[in-house]
């Protein structure tokens, strides 16, 4: 039985450069700091989690904000 099914929605991988995205993300979203943006290893979650909260989005509505920033 595959268990796998569901890994894609544990984990956030960038599509780029994390560093310019945030540059990004802080631009349009001023309210977000670098604590809020700051990407570890294993620890993905969290990060959507405080970008959420300080934006008052859910994760996908996080999700679907920073692939806009990748397709500008």
């Amino acid at each position: 039985m595959d268990t796998n099914h569901n890994k894609g929605d544990k984990f956030f991988k960038t599509p780029g450069d994390w560093i310019e995205q945030s540059k990004q993300l802080k631009e349009k979203f001023s309210i977000l700091t670098d604590h809020d943006l700051k990407l570890e290893e294993g620890k993905e979650k969290e990060m959507l989690e405080r970008i959420g909260n300080r934006l008052r989005k859910n994760r996908e509505e996080v999700l679907n904000i920073i692939k806009e920033i990748n397709l500008s």
